[in-house]
């Protein structure tokens, strides 16, 4: 008799594509309890930049993993996936349906498939290879892991150095772990998945109101008491969209309308990025909703696809 799979509910899609109310809908309807996958979302010091769900959206449902995170403590997908894995049990224990809603990528590829059990890489290796030029690690790699040098652009200098430390730590390619992927749950749910691909034009559009909204509610103050903490700059969370801008702004650099229109283009940027990577990455069989979610009957629509199968 085959086993009885639980059900798990995954929208995901680029920024500002209307996956958090959509998520909300699901949840009202479904007695869901809607997690994070979006790895600014996680940060408490992000609330506003990060578009988080405010307290009038948290009480219409159960949110997890919202603010969860001090920025100090960088939250990898591997650690993102352990938190998602906790709440997901959580939510069947309690005869709910969980509801996975972001747009990190890498955060649902490492809890659905696995992870590459890479052992850890010798710093003598890592150093070398990080202290070497870019283009002389890319022809070392094209010696070494000539698969990989192929694959990747020449000038990825964090992904090269990567494939080159790890063939040379553990004596196999990169491509030889990752075929070893553990960890997943993709095999162990009923997974009922939702990919947000509305216009691209819709989207930038959005993405502009959103950014200059958030500034209104309060972005400039969030970063400015981010920038307090004293933190490492090159932490995620100093890196977020429109930390770099709006902390310009801060400094006397720019000004803010100048901040602002960096900030809208920087989240442009992203949104296209996110939106090739949805396009292309996740399985063929996975729905894609490309009407924009702007009304009732596209929201009962997206809906509807979200349903269990008959």
């Amino acid at each position: 008799m085959a086993k009885v799979l639980s059900p798990l509910a995954l929208i995901a899609g680029p920024t500002a594509s209307g996956k958090s109310e959509l998520a909300l809908r699901l949840a009202e309807a479904d007695d869901g309890v809607v997690i994070n996958a979006d790895s600014a979302q996680i940060y408490a010091d992000l609330s506003v930049l990060a578009a988080s769900p405010d307290a009038a959206e948290q009480a219409r449902a159960p949110h997890r993993l919202y603010g969860v995170r001090d920025g100090a403590q960088p939250c990898s997908a591997a650690d993102w996936a352990t938190l998602a894995k906790n709440e997901i049990a959580a939510a069947h224990a309690a005869d709910k349906l969980p509801i996975l809603v972001g747009g990190t990528g890498l955060y649902l590829r490492t809890l659905l498939d696995g992870i590459a059990p890479v052992p850890d890489i010798d710093p003598a290796i890592r150093a070398a290879i990080r202290e070497a030029e870019t283009a002389d690690n890319h022809a070392a790699l094209e010696q070494e892991d000539p698969v990989a040098a192929a694959r990747l652009n020449p000038g990825d200098s964090l992904r090269i150095a990567r494939a080159l430390e790890v063939v040379r730590s553990t004596g196999h390619p990169l491509s030889y772990w990752q075929a070893r992927k553990e960890g997943g749950i993709g095999d162990e749910v009923a997974l009922r998945p939702l990919l947000l691909l509305p216009p691209r034009d819709w989207l930038a559009a959005r993405c502009d109101r959103r950014f200059a909204a958030m500034v209104e509610q309060g972005a400039v103050e969030e970063v400015e008491t981010l920038l307090a903490r004293g933190l490492d700059p090159a932490l995620p969370v100093m890196r977020a969209i429109g930390v770099p801008e709006l902390s310009a702004y801060l400094s006397g650099d720019i000004g803010l309308d100048e901040a602002i229109a960096a900030g809208q283009l920087a989240t442009r940027q992203y949104m296209k990025r996110q939106y090739t990577w949805f396009r292309r990455q996740p399985p063929g069989d996975w729905p894609r909703f490309t009407d924009p979610l702007d009304c009732e009957d596209a929201l009962a629509r997206a809906l509807a696809l979200l349903a269990p199968a008959a």
